[in-house]
């Protein structure tokens, strides 16, 4: 097939580090947030808008955003950390009244904004989310990078409407969030005659956030220069960041296939993640369960495995009668033995709760990565090939993984090093599979929608009232994905690669008489078995390390599950739950029975962009076993164990109530 290739980047000498800092905080009325403080840092001069110094929200804020909106800031970015999913929401309702807008929108999420402002609009400035740069916290960020101004406490519940301008005691302990009293003591001690001020401790507080990111965003700035010659601010996200690092400094050739269009679509219908499935639900008394995590599973295969790579040939048939060896994606019915404990292949099925990714048995016809397909022959699964793409293969991510794997071993655990090591490693995969077909993106005045609306209906993804404009996604013109001119700097079958490899290391630990499986992860296990010496490592790429030991464990279903450790610590995770709600041993015990459920209230944002409100509503959320994955199987009305789904051509295992 036609091919163009993945092209290197040449290394960049200098280094335009011009950027600015802001922060916004809010307080609740009516459910709803208000902004009530915005503080900006550009480096030297900090700026601070409070809300009793103006008539009301929309005026601090459009002052705030103004102040910014001069010559001297052309060419900036401004990092506003958790921009995506908070500030954005408050800010690009008034954005769209002081300039031209041109979000960057994926996956429906704003990326970065694009911001043209000026008498002819002549001037630019680019608002990023830090945090999609720096996967972390402001207050973890400030300990690794071993900031200045670290990120100081404050009230949060504290603040209301008719109490901005309070002058008194301390607040008490009840209105900080996730706070030690020790800590609330020693706080509470700075203050003489306990006179605090509510407007000079946000303000303070506010740039005190300001000027700890840019801390962290100048350090983060020149270490990546540094070490890998490439500047931040040119890339939104962390991915894109990776992949730009790669490509500058450990790419070889220029071999990597830049894949769209049908090829693109027939591999990705296959794409899957990693097996998240619960075996035994429940340990039994006196037994003790491991925890166990592959050391950087992604990274681990990327280094071990060759990649597809060169130009792909389309073929018809059974391509291993012609090449026995040949590597790619083949797309064959599928027969799994019915005799499997741990089934290893996953596929897209149709339940009742909607398509989800499980690892089944019986018949069905599928894309798979070669590889995946080689390794469940072991396990007694069959196939028939009957189209597909070959590639050639070879070693391309080795010295990206070794550099920055020592580099992680090398630097303490917390450290900024050690961090930005830990991220790169993990993020660079997922670049390959990026869709690139984004949408695109106008912002429309309301004069002029109709007409627009008239002419692209069909096409219109999705559409947005901001005061007097439209935010209107819609799809790219097909001619223009299509088109061989357009650059797609995307290998899907690079990272259905990975994650097929990764699959195929943890099957080692599946299906084996030696393991005995309660539950798995992507990268983890959870046994009662002992393993073999030569499996364990606390540092090894790709062996095992002992995370916990523990004298309970019970697992609902995937994401869902409790561990009581032997040293007395109760852990537990349920997907969609926020951790702040408290749940017992005792609650997932009687989850255990049939039929049983749990409701839990809590606060979850609503975010609505056309408004520039963030509403926050109690919810109800109901825990409760769930067959999404594998079949419940009970005895005496409790659940003592799972079995795999059976499917056939049609992929769909809805049942009727």
């Amino acid at each position: 097939m036609k091919t163009k290739f993945i092209s290197k980047l040449s290394q960049i000498k200098n280094l335009n580090n011009k950027f600015i800092t802001l922060d916004v905080e809010t307080y609740i009325k009516d459910s709803i947030l208000i902004v009530y403080c915005i503080s900006i840092f550009d480096g030297k001069n900090i700026s601070s808008y409070y809300l009793s110094d103006f008539k009301n929200s929309e005026d601090l804020i459009i002052t705030a955003l103004k102040s910014i909106l001069i010559r001297k800031y052309n060419g900036y970015n401004v990092y506003i950390h958790n921009l995506a999913k908070f500030d954005i929401i408050f800010l690009l309702k008034y954005l769209v009244k002081l300039g031209s807008v041109n979000p960057v929108i994926h996956n429906d999420r704003i990326i970065s904004i694009n911001f043209n402002y000026g008498k002819n609009n002549e001037y630019q400035i680019q608002f990023r989310d830090s945090y999609l740069l720096l996967l972390n916290s402001l207050a973890k960020l400030c300990k690794s990078f071993n900031v200045e101004n670290p990120k100081s406490i404050f009230p949060y519940f504290f603040v209301n409407e008719s109490n901005l301008n309070y002058i008194g005691n301390v607040p008490d302990f009840k209105y900080f969030n996730k706070l030690k009293q020790k800590d609330y003591n020693e706080y509470k001690s700075q203050f003489n005659n306990n006179f605090w001020n509510l407007k000079n401790e946000t303000i303070k507080y506010c740039e005190f956030d300001c000027i700890s990111l840019y801390q962290v965003i100048f350090k983060f700035t020149f270490m990546i220069f540094d070490l890998f010659g490439r500047n931040v601010h040119h890339y939104p996200t962390l991915p894109s960041l990776a992949f730009a690092i790669f490509r500058g400094k450990f790419m070889k050739e220029e071999n990597i296939p830049q894949l769209s269009g049908q090829i693109s679509k027939d591999i990705r219908s296959g794409y899957t993640g990693g097996s998240c499935d619960v075996f035994i639900p429940q340990s039994k008394k006196g037994v003790k369960i491991k925890c166990l995590d592959v050391n950087s599973l992604y990274p681990a295969v990327m280094k071990k495995y060759p990649m597809p790579i060169g130009s792909p040939t389309y073929f018809k048939g059974n391509i291993r009668y012609i090449n026995p060896k040949s590597i790619g994606f083949f797309y064959c019915n599928i027969i799994a033995p019915d005799n499997i404990k741990h089934p290893i292949l996953q596929t897209h099925v149709m339940t009742n709760n909607g398509i989800r990714t499980l690892s089944p048995i019986g018949t069905w016809s599928d894309m798979l990565f070669s590889e995946e397909m080689d390794n469940a022959m072991k396990f007694g699964y069959k196939f028939e090939i009957l189209w597909g793409y070959t590639f050639e293969s070879g070693f391309v991510f080795k010295e990206y993984v070794d550099t920055l794997y020592n580099l992680r071993n090398e630097y303490p655990r917390g450290s900024a090093m050690n961090l930005i090591a830990k991220l790169l490693l993990n993020s660079l995969y997922g670049r390959f599979g990026m869709d690139d077909n984004f949408t695109e993106v106008n912002i429309i005045h309301k004069d002029f929608y109709g007409d627009f609306e008239n002419k692209f209906f069909d096409d219109i993804i999705k559409s947005q009232k901001l005061g007097d404009f439209y935010l209107v996604e819609y799809k790219q013109n097909e001619n223009q994905i299509e088109n061989e001119d357009v650059t797609h700097n995307v290998s899907i079958a690079i990272a259905a690669a990975i994650t097929s490899y990764a699959r195929i290391h943890m099957t080692q630990f599946k299906n084996n008489p030696k393991i005995n499986l309660y539950y798995t992860d992507t990268d983890s296990i959870y046994t009662d078995s002992d393993l073999p010496n030569e499996l364990i490592s606390q540092i090894d790429l790709g062996k095992l390390k002992l995370e916990n030991i523990c004298e309970k464990a019970i697992f609902l279903s995937p994401k869902v599950y409790c561990l009581k450790t032997i040293s007395g610590e109760f852990i537990y995770k349920v997907k969609g739950l926020k951790h702040e709600i408290n749940l017992t041993q005792n609650d997932f015990s009687k989850l255990l029975y049939k039929d049983a459920f749990l409701q839990k209230t809590q606060s979850k944002w609503f975010r609505n962009l056309s408004e520039g409100q963030i509403n926050i509503l109690e919810q109800v959320y109901t825990l409760k076993v769930t067959e999404n994955k594998r079949q419940l199987i009970y005895k005496n009305n409790k659940l003592i164990g799972t079995k795999a789904f059976k499917i056939n051509m049609r992929k769909d295992i809805r049942i009727n109530d």
